[in-house]
């Protein structure tokens, strides 16, 4: 299903006293100093449909106006004015706001004594550095909507596998999987390492309409990621399932048949990146040749190690698919042979031979 026809379905439901208002101006504050590469912002810009510089400019209609708070817009190098915001938010003075976190939140309840795991900004009193936790605790009760972009900050990603020192977590993790915002959303999550940027912005667009009183809210699973992206699974967006379900298995990456025996773990993975493309329609993991490690998923990336291995059950399916695809493929094979050819009556002699009566009508 489609953005747009998920909104039509959703839009037929009444909408409360709030939604029919809406608001003509939010801002978005967006903070990027959860463990995190920046890779989901700098993925966020390559998005077409639409484009964060429309969003921004105010070209999409029907949207409210957004004020688009983000480090790599600051309009200083680590000024005040670019913390101004934020800091008012804190406060309660800046309403209504749309929180985006990126990055999986650490857990500083593990911490003996002074320290933290990231910061942003400093407590103006003290001088000390104000926490991710801080800020989260401050913002997220007064945020209209809070959105996770990318898995560090929907599950943990990276940070969070076994082993690691932080402690990290999804912000579900940390503010309660029945976290309510202000505007009565859950939290919004939208996973990919990084997100891919459709995905995202879609997502945003889909909240700014929203807000705006113009549509419902967006539809959400279990693990809180929208259901129109993320329902399906990578294998059925993708251009090689077909070699799957004949058992024509690649054996190294080279190869443009299936790739479960070289580690995809596609049949079990919820994505859409095959059948969306990565920018402008081109690319997607399995499209240009990798596997899919199952990035968007909440037990990504521990679930899915190691990588380049054929996945858990993916010998005993495989095993159980080559004798009925081997005889599909053979019976397909045949039929291709029977109709790989011209028909028979389709010649230069002086008649005719294609079964035409002349004295049909007799």
């Amino acid at each position: 299903m489609t953005m747009e026809s998920d909104m039509r379905e959703a839009s037929q439901q009444p909408a409360s006293a709030g939604e029919r208002r809406g608001f003509d101006e939010i801002d978005i504050l967006w903070i990027s100093e959860g463990m995190s590469c920046d890779g989901d912002t700098v993925s966020m810009t390559a998005s077409g449909q639409p484009a964060i510089e429309d969003v921004v400019l105010g070209l999409i209609p029907g949207l409210p106006k957004v004020n688009l708070h983000n480090k790599v817009l600051s309009p200083s190098e680590g000024g005040e004015d670019f913390l101004a915001p934020f800091r008012a938010a804190a406060r309660g003075e800046l309403s209504p706001f749309i929180l985006v976190i990126e990055g999986s939140i650490p857990n500083q309840n593990i911490i003996q004594g002074d320290g933290y795991w990231t910061s942003f900004g400093n407590d103006p009193d003290t001088g000390e550095p104000l926490t991710l936790n801080w800020w989260i605790d401050q913002l997220a009760p007064k945020a209209w909507a809070v959105v996770a972009a990318g898995t560090c900050a929907t599950y943990g990603g990276i940070h969070a596998m076994a082993g690691n020192p932080t402690g990290s977590m999804g912000l579900a993790d940390y503010l309660g999987w029945d976290f309510k915002s202000q505007g009565a959303l859950p939290i919004v999550n939208v996973p990919g390492c990084p997100i891919q940027p459709e995905n995202f912005m879609e997502t945003l667009t889909w909240v700014l309409y929203h807000a705006a009183g113009s549509a419902p809210p967006p539809p959400l699973d279990h693990m809180l990621r929208p259901q129109w992206l993320f329902g399906k699974t990578v294998h059925e967006g993708c251009d090689r399932a077909a070699y799957y379900e004949q058992g024509d298995f690649g054996r190294d990456y080279n190869s443009p048949k299936c790739q479960v025996k070289v580690g995809c773990w596609g049949p079990v993975v919820n994505c859409n990146v095959p059948k969306r493309g990565w920018m402008s329609g081109i690319g997607g993991c399995p499209n240009v040749g990798g596997i899919c490690i199952g990035c968007t998923m909440p037990g990504f990336p521990d679930a899915f190690m190691p990588f380049m291995d054929e996945p858990a059950g993916g010998s005993l399916s495989s095993m159980l698919i080559k004798p009925y695809g081997a005889f599909v493929r053979r019976l397909r094979g045949i039929t291709n042979m029977a109709v790989n050819r011209e028909p028979k009556w389709h010649h230069n002699r002086a008649e005719l031979t294609s079964g035409y009566d002349p004295n049909w009508r007799s």
